[in-house]
């Protein structure tokens, strides 16, 4: 099993930016497939980022693509949602999520991840 805490949410003007980063617990960190996500108020989950846990390689949704960069430290268990040119609709409560060994990248649903952290707000103003 994994425990996952993130931090590094707040409020930040339009066209700011925010590193998010999410530490995750156990030794077994390396195996896992680490995914971003992000909910609005009255709105579902949604997928933002992804990155692989055999090569690393990173997956973005077409909204936050060439704006956030997900990137992770196998060393020190953690992953990060590098967020730039920030919008009012990025405004949300993300997540990072983990699963160990999927079979497949991307994997884009949150049904599909078993451990969740806890969650950071995000609040960008126009």
């Amino acid at each position: 099993q994994v425990q996952l805490v993130e931090s590094g949410g707040g409020l930040v003007q339009a066209g700011g930016f925010l590193r998010l980063s999410c530490a995750a617990s156990g030794r077994t960190f390396s195996s896992y497939s680490m995914g971003w996500f992000r909910q609005a108020p009255g709105k579902e989950r949604e997928f933002v980022a992804g990155i692989n846990w055999s090569d690393a390689s990173p997956y973005s949704a077409d909204a936050v693509k060439g704006r956030f960069t997900i990137s992770r430290e196998n060393a020190h268990n953690t992953v990060y949602l590098q967020m730039d040119s920030l919008k009012p609709e990025d405004t949300a409560v993300y997540y990072c999520a983990a699963k160990f060994r999927p079979r497949y990248f991307p994997v884009l649903s949150a049904s599909e991840y078993p451990y969740w952290g806890q969650g950071t707000q995000v609040t960008v103003s126009s």
